[in-house]
């Protein structure tokens, strides 16, 4: 008689993987400057770091940067998605204007947003207008082009089925747009979340706003090695944090979508 084999969760699974990746990544990189592979100058040991951190951690100075940074990442992240989804609805649901827009928006969506740093300190100067001019241009594309692929993804059978059943254009939009768009909407703020992320610490490295990228930019002209690799990781860890959050709430509110309940069934 076969014995019955217990399985652990997948959730455990991946868990247990991810924490054997993590350290397997700090072992190596403790070890890399130990057998002189490296300078300890340029890649100081991860006992240093971690210690440099937890220093961090306890620092009133650290939380004000950081609540800085997170400031301008949520106003840049919140303006660039109003916007987004308001400016995609409209051009996604009428043809014309998705048509007429298609060579603007591809002309203007590749510019690096980092080009727009010199104009945006001759508008704002070193304040955190300028951070946000960077922000919200880099994440208005993520949602806004999502935006307008979900809207003009709603199947026309069932958009003439709405309309042969007299359904308003509000009762359409709440039936019909909203649960096609929603997915590509998830996916365009999850990427917006991360980008603008990324942007709000580069400008505060380039345009010096007081925050974790000025911090950085600081310990690099200082020499300091172990302060600049303790920041890095911070703002590894917060990028972690921001996706995993975008994630769980893309999971709750898909939670009904063919999507989400694969990955659950896996």
């Amino acid at each position: 008689m076969p014995v019955p084999t217990t399985r652990r969760p997948p959730a455990l699974r991946r868990a247990l993987l991810g924490v054997t990746g993590l350290a397997g990544f700090l072992v190596g990189w403790q070890a890399i400057p130990a057998l002189g592979l490296i300078d300890p100058q340029y890649l100081p040991y991860v006992t240093d770091v971690l210690a440099r951190l937890a220093e961090q951690l306890v620092d009133l100075a650290f939380w004000r940067r950081l609540g800085s940074t997170m400031t301008s990442w949520a106003i840049g992240l919140t303006v660039a998605t109003l916007a987004a989804v308001a400016l995609g609805t409209l051009v996604g649901l009428v043809p014309f204007l998705r048509r007429t827009t298609h060579t603007m928006v591809e002309f203007l969506r590749p510019i690096p947003s980092v080009a727009l740093i010199p104009l945006a300190v001759l508008m704002f100067g070193i304040q955190r207008q300028a951070a946000l001019v960077i922000i919200v241009y880099a994440s208005f594309w993520q949602v806004f082009v999502q935006v307008i692929y979900g809207v003009a993804d709603v199947d026309a059978v069932a958009r003439d089925t709405a309309r042969s059943f007299g359904l308003r254009r509000r009762e359409q939009w709440t039936h019909l747009v909203l649960p096609t768009t929603l997915p590509y909407l998830m996916t365009g703020l999850r990427l917006a979340a991360a980008v603008a992320l990324i942007l709000a610490i580069t400008a505060e490295m380039v345009i010096g706003n007081p925050g974790l990228g000025r911090m950085i930019e600081l310990s690099r002209s200082g020499g300091d090695a172990v302060g600049l690799y303790a920041l890095v990781v911070v703002t590894g860890l917060l990028g972690l944090a921001v996706n995993l959050v975008f994630r769980f709430v893309e999971r709750r509110t898909l939670s009904w979508h063919e999507s989400v309940r694969g990955e659950r069934a896996l």
